[in-house]
């Protein structure tokens, strides 16, 4: 976990790319005109505080005439016209307002350029892919994406620019009215010494002290911060699989499980939330006793010179809020102290997160993808090895002539899956050649993804909703066994929970006969359907797509004699696999 000393240099890094990215000008105009919003309001506190010096003493003197224009009009002085409290506060509604409006302008503004680009950065090269693989293989790495890139990203955006600007407007502050307590609070003798601007020693003094204590006791709510996050995201994402899950949960009678589970999940937000809370309170009971001195310690130390009539009322009151302003800008470490540590582990997970991006876009170079050409689907001196290291297959190579479609069997377990994950250029563990045939090429795993939307976006995915018409999309739902679908074109759902296994499958062969790809590769693909039904299933894609070559991977036997070519991918539980061409007679069942 870093140390918040970093915070700084690691928002700024963070921050830089949108400010100089093609927004730039934008962005900036949006940032100069919040900062000189603050500018302008701590000028506006400034002209206040000078305003109370003769408001009080407008009341101490009983001027009525001079206490009905300092509060309704304005007031001559010797040191100048003085706007009355309702011209003051008039303007610093406006300016608060528009400071409000521009910051969430900017705010959102941000963190649609963040989103986008770590979005892009995300799906580039599969790195999403990449990710999930490292997170199973090397537990402790970037868990739960989306709270990274949805919250965590609102969460820097918004933390960030607020406690930046806050920091700014208390750094101007603090020179704004270091000089006007410097002069109201006079010298002091001490020791046989003269202290001038002694008020501005003890704020500076008693601001330090808590700034100190704060940052001693505080500095562990960073780490219980980062792992607030993990956990709530962690049961946020359970909760999630048991909806989708929900009928093989019920099917299974697994709710005790699953409270158990849940209740075990929900326990580490409890354990953890306790210990922030008791770090919390220690921190506060600091901040609150900070808070309350110094809203009565100015008037004490600055009594003596009031009783002595050095100053009067009005002197006495301005005094105590220049030195609360003073005080309260230097001891912004102390009440910014709970946000600037849960800024610094939403950094952390931001910044895991892109690193995890950049390892898992180098993990996609393993196998060599070379351009599609000619009539053949090959895998060359292929070395395909699981993430922990244990190897699949060496030096293995197969090749699939345009025309002449194959089965692939073997044992569940073996690496089927994985030998189809390698033909499509995503597997990055191991090393060899992807040749890839010419032409079109598409992959159907066991279990189709279908985005939730209409169910005329669901058949056409990948491509857009616009890209095939109704008539087109239709014939190919009625072609999948899917006629009862067609009235319902238009309509939104989850179609991945709301269809069978054996609907999703068909709507999945939907897609292929839309596509008429040159190549099709079936992974299981259609093995949630009754033997009839799967092999009427293979038959309609040969009638509709006469041109494009199978490799499917099966485990039925007479579904694998349906296929002129067929192989084997022979693998016992820890052996290194080899790929055997077993074309003739059917395999035997169980291969």
């Amino acid at each position: 976990m870093t140390s918040i000393k970093t915070l700084p240099a690691d928002a700024f890094r963070l921050a830089l790319p949108y400010f100089v990215s093609e927004e730039r000008w934008p962005a900036r105009l949006k940032l100069g005109a919040i900062i000189a919003l603050n500018l302008a309001l701590v000028g506006l506190t400034v002209l206040l505080n000078s305003w109370q010096g003769q408001f009080y003493n407008a009341l101490q003197d009983k001027d009525w005439d001079s206490f009905i224009a300092l509060i309704l009009t304005w007031r001559r002085s010797e040191t100048g016209l003085m706007p009355g409290f309702v011209g003051i506060a008039a303007v610093y509604i406006g300016l608060a307002v528009y400071r409000t409006y521009l910051t969430q302008w900017l705010q959102i503004a941000w963190r649609n350029w963040m989103t986008t680009q770590l979005l892009q950065d995300w799906l580039a090269q599969r790195a999403y892919y990449g990710i999930g693989l490292r997170a199973a293989a090397e537990p402790g790495g970037s868990d739960n994406p989306d709270q990274r890139i949805a919250e965590d990203l609102r969460e820097y955006v918004n933390g960030s620019l607020r406690l930046s600007l806050d920091l700014l407007s208390n750094i101007v502050t603090l020179f704004s009215f270091i000089t006007i307590l410097w002069g109201l609070s006079g010298p002091v003798q001490l020791l046989g010494l003269t202290i001038p601007g002694y008020m501005v020693w003890v704020a500076l003094l008693y601001s330090a002290l808590g700034t100190i204590l704060a940052h001693l006791i505080g500095r562990r709510l960073i780490g219980l911060n980062f792992r607030q996050q993990k956990v709530e995201a962690d049961f946020r994402f359970s909760l999630v699989r048991v909806r989708e899950n929900a009928e093989a949960i019920a099917l299974s009678a697994g709710e005790a499980q699953e409270q158990s589970r849940l209740g075990q999940q929900f326990a580490a937000i409890r354990t953890n939330w306790w210990a922030i809370m008791q770090r919390t309170k220690i921190l506060n009971s600091v901040i609150a006793g900070f808070d309350q001195i110094s809203s009565i310690f100015p008037i004490v130390v600055s009594a003596p010179r009031y009783f002595a009539g050095q100053i009067a009322l009005g002197g006495l009151m301005q005094t105590v809020s220049a030195f609360s302003r003073v005080q309260g800008a230097m001891s912004w470490f102390v009440a910014s102290y709970s946000e600037l540590a849960a800024l610094r582990a939403t950094i952390d997970r931001v910044m895991t997160f892109k690193s995890e991006i950049t390892l898992a876009q180098q993990m996609q170079t393993a196998l060599t993808m070379a351009p599609a050409d000619g009539d053949v689907f090959a895998l060359e001196n292929a070395t395909l090895t699981l993430p922990d290291g244990r190897v699949l297959l060496d030096h293995g190579s197969l090749a699939i002539t345009r025309g002449q479609s194959t089965a692939l069997s073997g044992r569940s377990g073996s690496g089927k899956s994985t030998l189809f994950r390698a033909l499509a250029g995503i597997w990055p563990y191991g090393a060899g050649l992807v040749r890839p045939g010419a032409g079109t090429r598409m992959f159907l795993p066991q279990r189709p993804y279908f985005p939730i939307g209409s169910l005329r976006e669901a058949v056409c995915y990948p491509e857009t909703a616009a890209h095939y018409d109704d008539a087109m999309v239709i014939a190919a739902l009625q072609a999948a066994g899917l006629a009862s679908l067609t009235g319902k074109l238009e309509e939104r759902d989850n179609w991945g929970t709301r269809l069978s296994g054996g609907e999703q499958q068909r709507l999945a062969i939907a897609r292929a006969l839309l596509a008429r790809p040159d190549w099709l590769f079936l992974d299981e693909a259609t093995s949630s359907l009754d033997p009839a039904s799967e092999r009427s299933l293979l038959n309609t894609i040969r009638e509709h797509l006469p041109q494009t070559t199978l490799l499917s991977i099966v485990h039925r036997p007479d579904i694998a004699a349906m296929y002129p070519s067929r192989l084997i991918f022979a693998r016992d539980d820890q052996a290194t696999g080899k790929i055997m061409d077993v074309s003739g007679p059917p395999p035997r069942s169980g291969e």
